[in-house]
């Protein structure tokens, strides 16, 4: 089923982000954290490709499997960063066979090392978007920014280049995270008004730890309101309170999104069954789902690392 279906058919959803192993020797764990995931039957998740586009099998693989196995629909992240036409085309060809339909079509990061770069094909997102649409029947789903992409030189510029995706073939868009849902309001509004009128998705983060409050900020520039940075001086030097915290801060900023008519969240999980679970859980009324068991062990130790950076925090 294609994800713009999903968001069309449903008042409230709630999908949630995987990322895959950089080497084979950690599959088995991620694949554990990942079928916990699609255990709690969100709408739909996505598959992330890793910097540099390095995790491109396991991505379609973790996505095949949970499609198949827990019957959730799933979104493959593409991106530019080391993509060749013809690599891009493999990728599409391979999806098509394995009955996966759903792209999110991305610039990706450029990773610090300098090993990959982008290609002359495909320099921006929109260059990767109109390609997919060109080469089947598949539904794409872009990246925006609450606050601005960190690159765009103005917000009206940012929005321009949105309102290009658009018309290149994007069916929704999926923000990166913010954590003032201030902003978010602001942008849907200013996106209306340019233009954008497919379906846009909150991106949530849950962060558990003050690692990746500074990686997070460093990474995307994104602004933490004052409430958030009490929280961290409060509870930043105990790790289970810091953790407790953040999963409250997450889910009440989902509770104020749908009370204000933002629907369709998407929530960066970082392979954490655990927290996913936890803010379900503390949602059951607002989402009306029911509640859910706990965390097997297998899967409740598979998402250890903190890895901001190849995990698939959206850019462009």
């Amino acid at each position: 089923m294609k994800i713009s279906e999903i968001l069309s058919a449903k008042d409230i959803t709630i999908s949630m982000e995987v990322f895959p192993p950089k080497t084979m020797d950690n599959y088995e764990k991620v694949a554990r954290a990942a079928d916990a995931i699609a255990s709690y039957q969100p709408d739909f998740m996505s598959i992330t490709y890793g910097a540099g586009g390095g995790t491109s099998e396991h991505t379609l693989k973790i996505a095949e499997e949970i499609r198949r196995r827990e019957g959730v629909e799933t979104l493959c992240h593409l991106t530019c960063v080391s993509s060749t036409q013809a690599k891009v085309h493999s990728q599409l060809a391979r999806m098509q066979e394995m009955g996966l339909m759903n792209v999110m079509a991305l610039r990706g990061d450029l990773p610090a090392d300098g090993t990959a770069v982008l290609s002359d094909h495909y320099r921006h997102a929109v260059q990767l978007i109109e390609e997919i649409r060109q080469t089947g029947d598949f539904c794409i789903g872009g990246a925006c920014y609450p606050e601005a992409h960190p690159e765009s030189p103005s917000r009206k510029e940012d929005l321009r280049h949105l309102k290009e995706k658009q018309d290149a073939g994007c069916d929704f868009f999926t923000t990166q995270m913010f954590f003032d849902n201030s902003a978010m309001y602001s942008f849907l509004y200013r996106a209306r008004e340019a233009g954008i009128t497919v379906p846009i998705v909150a991106g949530i983060m849950p962060l558990t730890s003050v690692k990746q409050v500074a990686r997070s900020q460093a990474m995307s520039g994104t602004f933490f309101p004052a409430r958030f940075r009490t929280m961290v001086d409060r509870y930043g030097s105990n790790p289970k309170a810091f953790a407790e915290a953040g999963i409250a801060y997450a889910t009440e900023q989902i509770a104020d999104l749908i009370a204000n008519d933002v629907t369709h969240i998407h929530i960066y999980t970082m392979n954490h069954p655990k927290t996913a679970r936890e803010i379900l859980n503390r949602l059951v009324y607002v989402l009306g789902r029911e509640v859910l068991g706990p965390v097997g062990p297998a899967a409740s130790g598979a998402g250890k690392t903190d890895p901001i950076g190849s995990s698939g925090i959206i850019h462009e």
